[in-house]
């Protein structure tokens, strides 16, 4: 099996995962008697680790070898959620998340991207580029969606066995860890093609790659913060609570959800094709973000759900081109701490935003974070499209 395949049949099962406990995580909290503050307080601790693992990632990565730093990326993973499993009080599900990287957004963002992302573009051409990015989060978000499939569990173990739902909910999280076991052993066959050559001398960035970087990077920080407050776990609990209804329909919606994402992202590479990369983040995000606005003022679940799927089938599509767009700006041995640089603001944000999320929702409405972040969005796309327009990937034969 080729690298790139290997890469994305990992990046699938960890998509697997991350779509189970993203449904099941404010969930399971709930049975566990978290309040809404707690929850968001838990994710904000996963991904307060995941941001760690993304700096010393995007630092080192290529340094530790890209194939041992992938494996162990994936244990850390797996004990994570085994900690969460055997574990009930705040301070122990705090560590295990934080330790395990536990992911509540619901979408892989993690520190295992750095790599996979700066090893996929010497697997095509500049043409094919966007492409290939575009089929690895096809594959992510189909399996997103099945694992958010897999979130209803709980409940049909419950209806059909009589199985307790608290047991249901870790048993749901043993799949969690074997799905993470599985990828280790994926990442160990990856071929040494895929180290980067090191050189003692050579600076992490180029100067013109570092004006790029750090101006791009400020306002992907603005848009995940804007995107800390819309995790699936958050969601899934604002469904839950605003509504009442019940995993398994919650999963069914994230099915959806997901299946439209994936189907977003190849119609982003061709959109990119004809309109450009950065056209494409914009005029396809700022739709997506007016949408969810109106899912937190809906009168019913049903409305709610029909806004939330037409929300998911555009959201999406800035994902492939945005990837595309920064690997194609700085040179192939600038990939590794690029994409390390950009992934790390994306977690910053979104680990600050959960907690207040959730603050957000306890003391004022469960749809108040979805308004806020939204609005958060729009301002990011504006800037977006202001500073970055006229800079082009070399496929649009522009210069930059």
């Amino acid at each position: 099996m080729s690298d790139r395949r290997l890469i994305y049949l990992a990046s699938f099962l960890r998509a697997i995962a991350t779509g189970l406990i993203g449904v099941l995580l404010g969930l399971y909290l709930a049975r566990l008697a978290f309040s809404p503050a707690e929850i968001g307080l838990t994710v904000s601790a996963g991904l307060a680790g995941a941001t760690l693992a993304v700096f010393l990632v995007g630092l080192r990565g290529d340094r530790w070898g890209r194939r041992r730093t992938l494996i162990q990326l994936a244990w850390l993973a797996a004990a994570g959620g085994l900690g969460a499993l055997l574990f009930s009080e705040l301070a122990a599900i705090l560590l295990a998340a934080f330790v395990g990287m536990l992911n509540g957004q619901g979408r892989d963002r993690g520190a295992s991207l750095v790599l996979e992302q700066a090893i996929l573009p010497a697997t095509t051409s500049d043409a094919e580029r966007t492409r290939a990015f575009a089929w690895y989060n096809v594959l992510q978000d189909v399996g997103h969606a099945l694992g958010s499939a897999l979130a209803a569990l709980p409940t049909w173990l419950h209806d059909m066995g009589g199985l307790p739902d608290l047991a249901g909910f870790k048993l749901a999280l043993g799949l969690y860890v074997l799905l993470f076991a599985a990828q280790a052993m994926l990442f160990a066959r990856l071929s040494p093609r895929i180290e980067q050559a090191l050189s003692e001398k050579a600076m992490p960035l180029s100067p013109d790659s570092r004006r790029r970087l750090t101006r791009i990077s400020a306002l992907f920080a603005i848009d995940a913060l804007a995107g800390g407050f819309l995790g699936a776990a958050l969601i899934a609990y604002f469904f839950h609570a605003r509504f009442g209804v019940d995993a398994q329909s919650i999963a069914a919606l994230f099915v959806g959800a997901r299946a439209l994402n994936a189907a977003s992202h190849l119609g982003a590479a061709w959109l990119a094709r004809r309109i450009g990369l950065v056209n494409t983040m914009v005029f396809t995000h700022i739709p997506s973000s007016l949408l969810l606005m109106t899912v937190a003022v809906a009168p019913d679940f049903t409305t709610a759900a029909i806004l939330f799927l037409l929300r998911e089938g555009l959201v999406e599509m800035d994902v492939p081109t945005r990837q595309s767009y920064v690997m194609a700006m700085v040179k192939p041995e600038e990939r590794t701490f690029a994409s390390g640089v950009t992934h790390l603001v994306r977690l910053g944000g979104w680990a600050v935003a959960p907690a207040f999320a959730g603050l957000l929702m306890q003391g004022l409405s469960l749809g108040a974070p979805l308004l806020v972040g939204a609005a958060i969005k729009i301002g990011y796309d504006g800037l977006l499209w202001a500073g970055f327009r006229r800079i082009r990937p070399p496929e649009e034969h522009i210069s930059s």
